[in-house]
């Protein structure tokens, strides 16, 4: 089993550049299902995740061409529907959440689809409802088998409906959207997720010959259409990421520019971090920011402690609250971290107390951390990642800690971070792969 050995203590310095997005390309490369025509993604992240969708569309029949080391081509002609009924497709399906959304694509094109419970991050419940839902609406039978927890969706013709989604959520938006495009008559979706990596898909779908209208916003009109061509498509900067590396650069007191960020497309990202003391200019598209001895948590303008609250876009987006909360540790000032969307989320908290910091868990959705300042080093210790984000916000904590660091089940970390070791010691940090034994 691989671990990470980190010192910490360390100024990192230097430029770093951002993957791919991760969220669009779960989204973008199910999407290469709609058309029989070559389609052509670049900025692909070379993360597990990813890698292990890919690998499910070449057990699907996709013909899939990589081109260089984040570009790829697709071609879908040759699906082979009765996959969906072996034991391989039982493992491959079920080990990744992002292999949910390969069901909208197929049932738009070839009317029936099939899905293991997907795996992926224990952040607490992440219901599938809203996805099955929008499908029923436009015309689909959906049937869950319990015993051998698989879902099942059949449709004949898909008819265009009106659907007021239940929930914003992001997933369930692609997958609706993915599947109206080739209904017959006019779909609208209203409450729908609006965050750039859904306008990407939509944008996409559109260059591929779908008529989708309102991409930006929470009302969505698809007038669908009869087929779909190929298209050639380039991914968005992972925010993700971008907001990792500022929250890094606060905590070690580094000088770093993350290079190419999309700035535009960041929305109260940046903002956020703002609050928080964080000081950032914007070099071109470029974020550049200097190594900074402290920095100062606002508070609101009647003077009480701020909070940091996750929302659907454009909202603040919660894959970034455990960044924000560590990043909160060594800040001078208090903020309230409120994570409204998965109640375990907040759960590794206990690991960063154990390093010394000043951290209340006031219940599974909200903590309160108490500002170090930077008077009191963490220190290092040993602990295992629990999810994605989770996994990097302990990786900043162990960089800024004193003394030596291990973490475990960095594969969590590398299901969402493409060559985090390597990119991280190329900015200055003492971070080595090590194997322990399994336990």
């Amino acid at each position: 089993m691989s671990a990470f050995e980190i010192v910490g203590g360390k100024k990192l310095k230097g430029e770093i550049i951002p993957q791919g997005a991760k969220n669009e390309a779960l989204q973008i490369l199910s999407a290469v299902l709609l058309t029989e025509e070559k389609v052509t993604v670049s900025n692909v992240p070379d993360i597990k995740d990813v890698n292990k969708l890919i690998d499910l569309l070449v057990a699907l029949g996709v013909s899939v061409d990589r081109i260089n080391k984040d570009t790829y081509s697709f071609e879908a002609k040759n699906i082979n529907i009765d996959y969906f009924q072996s034991e391989e497709f039982k493992y491959k399906g079920g080990g990744l959440r992002g292999s949910i959304m390969i069901v909208g694509p197929l049932l738009a094109r070839f009317g029936k689809a099939a899905i293991p419970k997907p795996g992926g991050d224990k952040i607490g419940r992440r219901r599938l409802d809203t996805h099955f839902l929008g499908f029923e609406k436009l015309g689909a039978k959906f049937v869950y088998d319990a015993e051998k927890n698989f879902f099942h969706v059949d449709a004949s013709e898909l008819k265009g409906a009106y659907i007021l989604m239940d929930e914003a959520s992001v997933t369930g938006t692609a997958n609706i959207v993915m599947a109206a495009v080739l209904a017959n008559g006019v779909t609208t979706i209203y409450n729908a997720a609006c965050e750039p990596y859904l306008q990407q898909l939509c944008k996409m779908l559109n260059r591929m010959g779908a008529k989708i209208s309102g991409i930006g916003s929470n009302l969505l009109t698809i007038e669908g259409v009869d087929r779909l061509r190929g298209t050639s498509h380039r991914m968005l900067p992972d925010m993700i990421e971008i907001g990792s590396f500022i929250g890094m650069a606060a905590m070690t007191g580094s000088e770093i520019t993350i290079k190419d960020v999309c700035f535009s497309e960041l929305g109260i990202i940046p903002t956020v971090f703002a609050k928080l003391g964080i000081q950032f200019e914007l070099r071109g598209d470029d974020i550049f920011i200097p190594a900074q001895d402290s920095y100062e948590i606002e508070t609101f303008i009647d003077g009480s402690i701020l909070t940091v609250a996750d929302a659907p876009w454009p909202g603040f987006t919660p894959d970034l609250l455990s960044i924000v909360l560590v990043t909160a540790i060594q800040a001078k000032g208090n903020v309230l971290i409120h994570q409204k969307m998965f109640e375990s989320r907040l759960f590794f908290v206990d690991k960063l107390i154990d390093m010394g910091a000043q951290i209340i868990l006031c219940d599974p959705h909200r903590a309160t951390v108490i500002g170090l300042n930077k008077q009191v080093k963490l220190r290092g210790i040993e602990m295992t990642s629990p999810d994605i984000r989770a996994g990097v916000s302990l990786l900043i904590a162990a960089l800024s800690a004193q003394g030596r660091s291990i973490i475990y089940n960095i594969d969590q970390i590398e299901r969402g971070y493409q060559d985090i070791e390597e990119r991280l010691r190329a900015l200055g940090a003492d971070i080595r792969r090590i194997e322990v034994p399994q336990v």
